[in-house]
Order: C-alpha cells, then sequence, then structure tokens
C-alpha cells in the first residue's frame, strides 16, 4: 500500500508486456506532486426534452460520466549537495521519464477488452482506489531536464465516478437442507424417497461508504437452481418518517456440481456471469432477474438468503464487495 499521500499505479502482464508496480507521489519516490491531485467529473448526459411553446424542459433521466485525474509533477533525479555527478543528472533523469512513460503507455493493459488499471492512494490515512486506464502523459523538456529536473503532467481516466476501499470485504453464507418431515422407522421395502431439501441462510451485511456497493457473487456447488435475494429495508427517511429500500432477486437455470461455481460479477468493468471463471452463462439467468447494473447493495445492514436444492447441504455462497464513495 502506498505511503500517506502517494499514488500506485498497478496492472498485470500480457505476453511480452510486463506488469507494472509504479509509485509517485512523494519526494521519497522521485517523482513528487508539484501541484495538489485533481479530480474533475464529466459533463452530465442530461435527459432533459424542451416543451413545445413553453419557456421550460421537462426533465429527464440524467447520467454522470467517468472521473478524471490529473498530476502535475517533477522527474526529480537531482543527487544530494556534494555528490560528484559528471553526467548522471542527465542520463539518470532520462532513465526515470522512461521508467514512467512505459508504465504510463500500459502496451500491455489497453487493447485487452474491459480490463481496467488500479489507481491506489492514501490520503489523511484513508486507504482508497480507482479504477480505469492511464491516458495523457506529457514531459516538458527543457534545459533543467540536463540538470536533473522535467516537469510532467498525466492523467488517469476512471470508469465511473466512484472511490472505492482498497480493503475488500466479504461473508460467507453456508446452504442449510430444509428439516426432513417425512416418514419415521420402522419402515418396509419397497419405500422411496425423492428430491433433495430446500434450504436458506440469511447473513447481515455492513455495507460501508457513501455509495451503493457492488456484489461479486460466487456460488459453490452441489446446488440446483440456485437464486439469491436481497431483502427489502426500511431506513429513517427526512422528518422522522420511513422509506422502503426494495430488494432484488436474481436466478439461474443451472445446476452445479460439488466441483462447479458460477460468480455473478456486477463491477461496472465486468457485468459477467461466468462458470468456473471461464465460460459464460449469462444466458442462464431467470426471467424477471434484474439487469447486472440494478444489483447493488445499498448502505447499511443488508440481509441476502441463498435459495436453491442439494442433496448434501454444503454448497455456499460468497458475496464480496468494496465500499465506494463519492470522493476520497
Amino acid at each position: 500500500m502506498p505511503a500517506d499521500g502517494e499514488w500506485n499505479l498497478e496492472y498485470g502482464a500480457e505476453g511480452l508486456h510486463p506488469a507494472v508496480d509504479f509509485t509517485f507521489g512523494t519526494i521519497r519516490s522521485g517523482f513528487p506532486l508539484m501541484e495538489p491531485y485533481e479530480i474533475t467529473y464529466a459533463d452530465g448526459d442530461l435527459g432533459d426534452a424542451p416543451m413545445p411553446r413553453t419557456d421550460s424542459v421537462r426533465l429527464g433521466q440524467d447520467y454522470r460520466g467517468p472521473a478524471t485525474l490529473t498530476f502535475e509533477m517533477g522527474v526529480d533525479t537531482v543527487p544530494p549537495a556534494g555528490t560528484v555527478v559528471a553526467f548522471s543528472r542527465h542520463a539518470n533523469n532520462l532513465d526515470a521519464l522512461s521508467v514512467m512513460a512505459q508504465a504510463w503507455d500500459a502496451e500491455g493493459l489497453r487493447r485487452r477488452f474491459a480490463t481496467p488499471a488500479v489507481l491506489r492512494t492514501m490520503q489523511a490515512g484513508r486507504a482508497r482506489r480507482f479504477y480505469g486506464r492511464p491516458r495523457k502523459w506529457a514531459a516538458t523538456g527543457s534545459r533543467l531536464t540536463r540538470q536533473g529536473y522535467t516537469p510532467v503532467v498525466a492523467t488517469f481516466t476512471c470508469v465511473d465516478a466512484t472511490a472505492y476501499d482498497d480493503v475488500e470485504q466479504s461473508a460467507r453464507i453456508v446452504l442449510q437442507p430444509a428439516p426432513h418431515r417425512g416418514l419415521q422407522g420402522p419402515l418396509t421395502d419397497p419405500i422411496t424417497m425423492g428430491g433433495a431439501g430446500v434450504g436458506t441462510v440469511q447473513a447481515g451485511l455492513h455495507i460501508e461508504g457513501t455509495k451503493a456497493a457492488w456484489p461479486v457473487i460466487t456460488i459453490r456447488g452441489p446446488i440446483t437452481r440456485p437464486s439469491v435475494q436481497l431483502l427489502d429495508q426500511v431506513v429513517p427517511g427526512p422528518g422522522g418518517t420511513e422509506r422502503s429500500l426494495p430488494g432484488w432477486t436474481v436466478g439461474l437455470n443451472l445446476d452445479l456440481k460439488d466441483t462447479d461455481s458460477v460468480t455473478i460479477d456486477t463491477r461496472p468493468w465486468a457485468r459477467t456471469v461466468l462458470r468456473n471463471g471461464v465460460a459464460s452463462v449469462a444466458g442462464a439467468l431467470t426471467w424477471g432477474s434484474p439487469r447486472l447494473e440494478n444489483l447493488r447493495l445499498p448502505v447499511g445492514i443488508q440481509n441476502m438468503l441463498l435459495y436453491g436444492t442439494s442433496d448434501t447441504g454444503t454448497a455456499t455462497m460468497t458475496v464480496a464487495w468494496r465500499n465506494a464513495y463519492a470522493y476520497l
């Protein structure tokens, strides 16, 4: 994790392109910020429609664009006073610029569909991360470059307008078969018992932050026709009133063996339903299941249920999420 005031750009390797783990923002890193970081938000996509023969508009559905972070920093390779330098100032500065340019070029990332980089930071003791990709990178070469200093401007465009907790939260839910209320012995042949119990388990999830969180739901078999439900919630409203937050239910028309799993990833840069992490089974979602973009966890204590049919009762569900914030 970066130290307080530092930033870290990270993404994985791809083919001949190595992974990147680049830290900047402080004098210690060698890439100090010369001006405070800037977080800007794109203009909204407004759904307003003009009202004919009036001076007003009808307000519609608005959508907010992603955030962009801008950094003005100095690549500083000036050695400590009293150091014998010769040509090292200039050469070291060019080397440092090449390292940063390589990290910001993101060649191993930008050709991979729906794969974001992670930009992490520690501000006032708060560990946060943004998802997106490095974009603009511009170095201003001058006579100072030969002395070991070059100003650089770099931007990072996010996939949304949200900052996330660096630490991921998770909860595990175990399916328990419903109590058996069948025949009692002694019994005589022939007697057959068909079908498996159906069980539910409820778990309390503590969602913090200022915005609803995106869950990653992983169900592990054996289970038949699993479904997940977020229960409705009643929360305090203005003036001592109460308001209801509607829940949702998502189901899957498939069977999972004890070695199988299915993951419903609702995060904006993913939006996938994968069996065993490879094959898409989005077509197995039951009719009436909400769109993945609507499967969010509101702030507060949330209760979720796992439904399904299982012979062994060993099916489990893991719900993972990161608390989300409108700003750092």
